[in-house]
């Protein structure tokens, strides 16, 4: 039997980068997909793809809307009538320096990275707490231990949602289980927009890679990997947890 046969999961941000590679890998092992984006030709594009798989619902709308989180928990529920893992993926990275930073950047930053993971745990614990499981895992950073230049609101939200999904853990177990997994530099659109912060990017990219003890920057799938084991079985003694998967990029 495939890992999460016939288990539902809401992943948000996945028309793209990390959250793309997660719902497609979780297909593969049986999952029901629900994904989300604001881009609708890119998120039927994905859903098409994984319906190769299996079934796969795709919700367009934007996170820090909290009517967008309502819809996302309802369509699992009506299509598949049980919400097993979400997994809050979308991300904005809010790049600026603190004196320069409009607060509109910051409050779009801090509505993404951490009131929408709020609002999609709040709407879905309590059909996780009253069906007796559930699993959630929250994309986070290594910006939550490591800064950047130009990037405190990306790093203050991550240091923020860290400890909000460890709150979870401890108020909602052993029904649920909460977990964090913090990539480092993968190779997603989010990367190549971070690096603009620099005076050459692409090279950034270059020598961040040669740097890492793993001497290459993460693939998407390198990240659903870690999610595939916090969702599984495997892991049914795992919460509270920060797993940072980043090529021994902390280790710099």
């Amino acid at each position: 039997m495939k890992r999460l046969e016939n288990k539902t999961v809401i992943i948000t941000g996945s028309t793209s980068g990390i959250g793309e590679g997660i719902a497609k890998r979780f297909a593969k092992e049986g999952a029901n997909i629900i994904i989300s984006g604001r881009n609708q030709e890119a998120g039927e594009r994905v859903c098409k793809e994984i319906e190769k798989e299996g079934s796969c619902y795709f919700v367009q709308g934007d996170i820090t809307d909290f009517h967008t989180n309502e819809l996302l928990v309802s369509t699992a529920l009506q299509q598949f009538g049980t919400l097993d893992i979400i997994i809050p993926s979308a991300g904005k990275l809010g790049i600026g320096a603190t004196a320069d930073l409009a607060k509109e950047t910051w409050d779009q930053t801090i509505a993404t990275n951490l009131n929408a993971v709020f609002y999609l745990c709040n709407l879905s614990l309590p059909h996780m707490h009253k069906q007796g499981s559930g699993t959630i895992i929250v994309i986070s950073s290594i910006a939550a231990y490591k800064f950047f230049p130009n990037h405190p609101a990306y790093c203050a939200s991550k240091a923020g949602v860290n400890a909000f999904v460890r709150q979870m853990a401890l108020d909602y177990g052993p029904q649920v289980r909460a977990n964090l997994i913090c990539p480092g530099q993968v190779d997603t659109p989010l990367l190549h927009n971070s690096v603009k912060a620099f005076d050459d990017p692409e090279k950034i990219i270059q020598q961040t890679a040669e740097r890492m003890p793993m001497k290459r920057i993460g693939m998407p799938d390198d990240i659903a990997g870690a999610a595939l084991f916090l969702a599984s079985d495997e892991a049914a003694w795992i919460t509270g947890s920060s797993f940072v998967v980043d090529g021994g990029s902390l280790l710099l």
